[in-house]
């Protein structure tokens, strides 16, 4: 029997699981696997359409968003704003 690879970018089908999935992540992850959650994003979404959106170029976005990847700032800024989403500050309660 073969055994297939579980891809999380499989599931983020609509733009509801998309941005649960990325809240999640920012609540609860770490920087690398903040990076790591807007690459299976990216992937979800295509990363064709992401590096013409962003003006990267796709092997760019793959670096950038790959497992260990320290990208910049505005890099991940381009990349939500491509996959249609954006950082949010709420206050933490006490």
């Amino acid at each position: 029997m073969e055994k297939s690879k579980f891809e999380i970018s499989d599931y983020l089908d609509s733009n509801e699981m998309i941005a649960e999935y990325l809240n999640v992540a920012l609540e609860d992850g770490n920087d690398f696997e903040i990076v790591i959650a807007i690459g299976h994003i990216a992937k979800a979404i295509g990363m064709t359409k992401i590096a013409k959106e962003t003006g990267m170029s796709r092997p760019s976005l793959y670096k950038a968003l790959s497992d260990g990847a320290k990208p910049q700032f505005s890099t991940i800024m381009k990349v939500l704003k491509a996959v249609g989403g954006q950082i949010r500050v709420n206050p933490i309660k006490t």
